[in-house]
């Protein structure tokens, strides 16, 4: 397994890196502001992919109403996501699409994926596009020099197994499940009573075809796409982390624009990041209807069950943040304020 650093010590070395490179290319990019690089690492494809549908969005609006151009650059095409928010603070990207990776740049960040946390996606887009997200946004421009333009979403995660039906934590117990080699995850697995396994996603199919892990969690999107259903009979609906996009500007080429372009990219990122969740909302739900065609055993736990998954989980996890953000730890309160207020109109 590769060596686990916590948030802190990631996020210094990533913000000592970027402000190494920043001034030479900063100076560069503003000075041909007028193209927008755009990065992500999900695929082109509009119809299967949220980050796709938002890039495209994102360069026909801007594109049609402004002088600026927006070049797109998907699948990775410019490195992975710590790359690209490298990237983009350095300045040689404009924009970029992310999830996850942000959390080590922006410590704060991680609290989103706090299990069982967001009772729908309509709920999360509440708090996200609300006065939390807005500081949450706020908070990290300070600590990172990239603006949250808008969020998108990655979606609900869930597992899927090739043993038995999980319907409650005690049917995971003995259970090997591949998760991202991040603390969070490693922590909300143990805590449910299964055995995290950080492996590369390169490696997961594998790892499932031959035994070395019995299950593994992502969006419905990713499990159908990437033809997991070949290696895992059961899936789970237990949504135990929704997944934030965040799409990310260098603040200071936003700033080189004017207040016409910036108004503009604005609005164009808003449309962007809805667009996304669209495209993701849809292909979860169809998902599920293909997954369970292919002869997966789909369990939708009972209200019951599903408090049973967050009080198991949910304690581990929230203390480990608490120890690992220090002063930010603040942010776990914020956030639960938010949900409970945005879950009363739903």
């Amino acid at each position: 397994m590769s060596p686990v650093f916590s948030l802190k010590q990631i996020s210094m070395k990533r913000t000592l890196t970027a402000a190494v490179a920043a001034a030479t290319l900063i100076a560069a990019a503003n000075a041909s502001a007028q193209t927008l690089r755009f990065a992500h690492v999900d695929p082109d494809d509009w119809t299967t992919s949220k980050k796709g549908a938002a890039g495209q969005v994102f360069k026909n609006l801007v594109e049609a109403e402004t002088d600026l151009t927006v070049e797109v650059y998907p699948a990775g095409a410019l490195g992975g996501e710590t790359e690209l928010i490298e990237g983009a603070q350095d300045g040689t990207i404009s924009i970029a699409m992310v999830s996850g990776a942000y959390a080590n740049f922006c410590p704060a960040v991680a609290v989103t994926d706090i299990p069982y946390t967001f009772p729908s996606a309509p709920v999360a887009w509440q708090v996200m596009d609300g006065e939390f997200g807005t500081a949450l946004a706020e908070h990290c421009l300070q600590q990172t020099g990239l603006r949250t333009l808008a969020y998108g979403e990655t979606g609900f995660r869930h597992f899927t197994n090739s043993v038995r039906a999980i319907n409650s934590p005690e049917d995971m117990q003995g259970l090997k499940f591949r998760v991202q080699t991040i603390p969070l995850y490693l922590e909300l697995v143990s805590a449910l009573g299964g055995e995290p396994q950080g492996i590369a996603w390169g490696e997961v199919p594998t790892a499932l075809a031959t035994g070395v892990v019995d299950g593994q969690e992502n969006p419905i999107s990713v499990i159908y796409g990437n033809n997991f259903y070949e290696f895992q009979d059961y899936l789970t609906l237990d949504r135990h982390v929704y997944g934030v996009d965040h799409l990310l500007i260098n603040d200071e080429i936003f700033q080189s624009l004017s207040e016409e372009e910036q108004a503009a990219v604005k609005r164009a990122a808003v449309v962007a990041g809805t667009t996304g969740r669209a495209i993701q909302q849809f292909n979860s739900a169809e998902g599920i209807t293909k997954l369970e065609a292919e002869g997966m055993e789909i369990t939708q736990p009972t209200a019951e069950q599903m408090e049973a998954f967050r009080e198991a989980a949910q304690p581990p996890v929230q203390a480990y943040l608490t120890e690992e953000l220090g002063d930010d730890a603040e942010w776990i309160e914020r956030l639960s304020s938010a949900v409970e207020e945005a879950s009363a109109r739903f």
